[in-house]
């Protein structure tokens, strides 16, 4: 598959939230200081009376935009991911979960392709945090087209959402036209040996996989899961009864992410089948380019082609 790079997830947040700021006077911004990174700037100014930089105070983000939900508010709130999730988690819990509130965190710079910042910048826990979180939508856009689909969806979706969005340009995957619904998985490609489910940057490379295992002779499908939670079940249980074998790939510590919902998805439905896990197997990355932390940490296409042969018996 051709690398045709667009925007970064990040990026098209921001553009997102000015086009649903002009549609939605309810809709309101709120950001850690970090808005030239988040790209919540844009929104900052076109509508600086609905945008506030509480400083560099994530627990007490949170905390204002629980107040503001109350009040009947749609907030959308953003920060680095490893800052937001870490340190307004009991917020998160008690003033956002708990509460059942129509918070919208949208945090950036997740995983280890934030690149040279090293690891106190990377968010490699985010989902497992917020997965746990009750009543909370937890959702991985994999490029442009998809963030811009599930941030405008995300303004009339019922409860709390968590998004995460990234600092590198992301390849293009999507028409335009392409239609998204949270809770839904996409089969963008069609397979009958083995499934690649991927979230994130990690769709990319598992299109770039099934392309190289075809000509080993395997066919592979390829499934985005962008909403981690509600998990798409029924697409999931589809996949595994139709090819018995399964990759899961994704940017995120090996414990409590997409691959452990998967895995519980399919075990509750008595679709269990043999399955490999890319990811990041329990440390922390250090700093590097993007695709040079991909490759050392395991997350390329040339590692899901290796685990799609081990999965079918191949190594």
């Amino acid at each position: 598959m051709e690398k045709k790079l667009g925007k970064a997830t990040r990026d098209a947040y921001g553009q997102a939230l000015v086009e649903i700021g002009k549609k939605n006077p309810q809709v309101v911004v709120l950001d850690a200081d970090l808005s030239k990174s988040t790209k919540t700037a844009d929104f900052g100014k076109a509508f600086p009376d609905r945008f506030f930089n509480v400083g560099i105070q994530e627990a007490n983000l949170v905390g204002v935009a629980s107040g503001l939900a109350a009040s009947g508010k749609i907030p959308f709130i953003s920060s680095f991911a490893c800052f937001l999730i870490c340190k307004g988690f009991d917020q998160l819990r008690m003033g956002v979960s708990f509460s059942e509130l129509n918070v919208r965190v949208v945090a950036s710079h997740g995983g280890i392709s934030v690149g040279e910042d090293g690891a106190s910048q990377m968010s490699i826990e985010d989902i497992a945090l917020t997965t746990t979180l009750p009543h909370f939508a937890v959702m991985i856009p994999a490029d442009e087209v998809s963030t811009r689909a599930l941030v405008e969806q995300s303004v009339s979706y019922p409860g709390p959402i968590f998004m995460r969005t990234g600092r590198p340009k992301a390849p293009l995957i999507y028409d335009p036209n392409q239609k998204f619904e949270i809770g839904k998985a996409i089969r963008i490609r069609e397979g009958r040996q083995v499934s690649l489910i991927a979230t994130g940057l990690l769709v990319f490379e598992a299109l770039q996989a099934a392309e190289e295992l075809a000509q080993q002779g395997i066919s592979a499908s390829v499934i985005d899961v962008h909403t981690i939670k509600p998990l798409d079940a029924k697409l999931l249980v589809e996949e595994a009864q139709k090819t018995g074998h399964i990759v899961v790939c994704e940017e995120h510590q090996i414990w409590g992410g997409l691959g452990s919902a998967v895995s519980r998805v399919l075990a509750e439905r008595h679709a269990a089948c043999p399955m490999e896990f890319i990811a990041i197997q329990d440390t922390y990355a250090e700093s590097g380019q993007p695709d040079e932390l991909f490759e050392k940490y395991g997350l390329t296409s040339k590692h899901i082609v290796r685990a799609a042969n081990k999965v079918l018996g191949q190594m």
